[in-house]
């Protein structure tokens, strides 16, 4: 697995940011194998069927192999209120999908991973059956390491928890989690497996 330190800077990007701020936001869409095809608009990229679109997820674990979840702000227009990974969200049309996933995650959580890798891609299509969008995504994932408190974003994160393993299986069976999840959580568990070692449980 590849580890590279998490040295990219949040207040820029190698991508386009929309500008200004009320223009909308592009994503890049892509074929099956990930080459990056064309745009779209993120709110139709979304509707169904969909279309698929490069996308990351990030799973930030702390010194005692706890992973950090996140609840989804309830003004979220999909999936508001779930439960779900550290962060996910999308690059910017030539953005790399490393500094896309260390910057979306300082914006959500205040935070910079001490520690960031690349942990493999997944494709994958998830309706959301209470919105109707459509997660039709080829996802980047990356693991890592966090230290300190989160200082989350209250418009993109309700709540955050660090849990074990155990305490994951827990909670994923008594509260509602992002169509992702666990589609994205076990495409990344090889790496996170390297990352927290076999006594954690993962």
């Amino acid at each position: 697995m590849p580890t590279t330190p998490a040295t990219v800077a949040h207040t820029s990007s190698n991508g386009v940011r929309p500008e200004p701020a009320e223009a909308p936001i592009m994503l890049e869409l892509v074929d099956e194998d990930g080459v990056t095809i064309g745009t779209a608009e993120k709110l139709a990229a979304h509707q169904a069927p969909g279309q698929l679109h490069r996308a990351f997820s990030v799973f930030l674990f702390d010194e005692a192999g706890r992973l950090l979840l996140q609840r989804r702000a309830l003004g979220k227009y999909h999936s508001p209120g779930v439960w779900s990974n550290t962060c996910c969200g999308h690059p910017y049309p030539g953005e790399a999908p490393f500094a896309a996933a260390a910057r979306r995650t300082f914006e959500e959580l205040g935070v910079s991973p001490s520690l960031l890798a690349e942990a493999g891609t997944v494709r994958y299509n998830h309706p959301d059956p209470a919105s109707g969008l459509v997660e039709q995504e080829f996802n980047h994932l990356f693991v890592g390491v966090v230290q300190g408190a989160p200082l989350p974003d209250p418009e993109e994160v309700e709540e955050t928890a660090f849990v074990t393993a155990a305490e994951l299986a827990e909670r994923h069976a008594a509260a509602p989690f992002s169509a992702w999840f666990m589609t994205v959580l076990d495409a990344a568990r090889p790496a996170i497996k390297e990352l927290t070692g076999q006594s954690g449980g993962w």
